[in-house]
């Protein structure tokens, strides 16, 4: 059953809550899946509460059942995160997924009661400027309502089949029209590469950046400069594949570090 919260901002968050007795867990996605389309966080959430927790996944603002309207920034974000934290009992465990990783450590550097952060394959490691370039022109791109060029924009040095595929579905103008939520995974990368870059990354919690053991070549480099950049990181890898994860490995891993981030 779906639950909803109100941000202070003013936006609905659509959520599923498991567990409900230990430590929290937050699930925080990257550009793309809603609930809906999710199966592999669903079941690791699931797996997560049965060993004890308290999980969430939610719907990021103009995704699933979180419509939203107007520019959908970093802040906006943040706010939704803040809330998430809010219904999970007020501190949480943030488990970011490819940009969802850079959001959740602008969560924590922006002081949200984050007592760790679990960050799977951050898309990191291109030059701060060149990030902060990819960024503007996204930006650029949605605010001139272009919404087709800007999906391709941020798709860009992803994979060339998974945008060929999006393309070539009759549903391509409503797929490229969820382009309009990405301005905060855009966002919050460029943060996160010049925080990196310039040493102003200001995280103390425990970190454990992952990665899988199928993956692109950036990802073990990507979290190498993530634990560099923290005093209380970890890098580790985990059995996965294409840029995701196996929900029981992982869900033992997170159960594991959440209950020690509570210690």
């Amino acid at each position: 059953m779906t639950d909803y919260a109100t941000t202070s901002q003013g936006d609905r968050v659509a959520y599923d809550l498991r567990g409900g007795t230990g430590p929290a867990v937050v699930f925080v996605t990257g550009a793309g899946p809603d609930r809906a389309d999710d199966p592999i966080t669903a079941e690791t959430a699931q797996r997560v509460a049965d060993a004890g927790l308290t999980t969430i996944t939610f719907d990021r603002l103009g995704r699933g059942e979180s419509p939203a309207e107007g520019r959908l920034d970093l802040d906006r974000e943040l706010a939704a995160v803040a809330a998430m934290i809010e219904v999970a009992g007020g501190s949480a465990v943030l488990v970011g997924h490819s940009s969802g990783c850079s959001l959740s450590l602008r969560a924590a550097a922006a002081g949200l009661p984050v007592t760790g952060l679990a960050l799977w394959e951050a898309p990191l490691g291109d030059p701060a400027e060149t990030t902060q370039a990819w960024a503007d022109e996204i930006e650029r791109l949605l605010d001139a309502d272009d919404h087709e060029n800007a999906m391709r924009h941020y798709m860009k040095d992803m994979p060339p089949e998974w945008l060929a595929e999006m393309e070539a579905s009759p549903a391509w103008s409503a797929i490229a029209r969820t382009v309009a939520a990405y301005r905060a995974d855009a966002q919050s990368l460029a943060w996160a590469q010049r925080a990196l870059e310039d040493g102003t990354l200001d995280v103390a919690v425990p970190v454990l950046a992952m990665y899988g053991a199928e993956t692109f070549p950036e990802m073990p480099v990507a979290a190498a400069s993530i634990v560099a950049a923290v005093p209380k990181g970890t890098e580790k890898e985990l059995p996965g594949a294409m840029h995701s994860w196996e929900p029981e490995p992982m869900a033992a891993e997170l159960a594991e570090f959440a209950r020690a981030c509570a210690d």
